[in-house]
């Protein structure tokens, strides 16, 4: 009669005391042992939090001469760095001020904060602030507007964030290397930080040498991205109409 050994048995059991079937039995079990463990290890998922500048990327998208670019929805950018493997995007944040002495570009950008709060995203908006001018040439005085608070908006919930346990990962879409002590505080807390260069632009280079991991965008990025025509808002109406501007060529 043969008597069948348990795995645990033919393990202690030795080399030279198993029979040619045990011997199998045992490899058999083995793989499977080996496969069980790699389909229930458990991966760590990581929590992303996104961070946009908004000056930043529009100038990138306006130097290139591609305006239709600048409708585009920042949910479906930044999925494109995203690994769904072991990150989950909670939150993007997007940081801007709106030019109220210009009507039309006013009433696009109005357009577009629409847009991107109908898709869950979070808008902080800073301010311009008038600054009086003199040409060097003639002595005449003139005024001109100068953004106010992005970085420091950035820069405060970058790290208000990572202290409330928002993230465990920051996308950092920027060059503004007066983010540095932001990025560095935020490290210290062991989250990562990857920068994330506007179109057409490199990284910054004190940036890049703070942060966790680097990337760029590219054109596909965006085009791949994009609003359509007309935005719904959860209710199914329409919250915002694309500009004639960024109609596609």
């Amino acid at each position: 009669m043969r008597v069948r050994l348990s795995p645990s048995a033919l393990l202690k059991k030795g080399a030279t005391g198993r029979s040619p079937w045990q011997a199998a039995a045992l490899a058999s079990y083995r793989d499977y042992e080996a496969n069980f463990t790699m389909t229930t290890q458990v991966v760590k998922r990581r929590k992303v939090a996104c961070f946009v500048d908004g000056f930043n990327l529009y100038h990138s998208i306006d130097n290139a001469g591609k305006h239709h670019l600048k409708w585009v929805n920042l949910d479906s950018l930044m999925r494109c760095f995203i690994d769904p493997t072991v990150h989950d995007l909670t939150h993007i944040h997007y940081f801007s001020a709106v030019a109220e002495w210009l009507p039309e570009p006013a009433k696009r950008h109005k357009a577009y904060i629409a847009s991107l709060q109908s898709v869950g995203v979070n808008v902080v908006l800073g301010a311009f602030k008038k600054k009086d001018r003199t040409c060097k040439s003639c002595g005449k005085r003139y005024t001109t507007h100068e953004e106010k608070q992005t970085d420091v908006n950035i820069a405060v919930e970058l790290a208000r964030r990572a202290l409330i346990g928002e993230y465990d990962e920051a996308f950092l879409l920027t060059r503004d290397s007066d983010l540095v002590p932001a990025v560095k505080l935020v490290c210290d807390l062991k989250k990562r930080v990857k920068i994330i260069a506007p179109l057409g632009l490199h990284h910054s280079k004190e940036l890049g040498q703070v942060a966790s991991a680097r990337a760029s965008i590219k054109e596909i990025h965006l085009e791949r991205a994009l609003f359509p025509q007309s935005v719904l808002g959860p209710d199914g109406t329409v919250v915002a109409t694309r500009p004639a501007k960024y109609d596609p060529p």
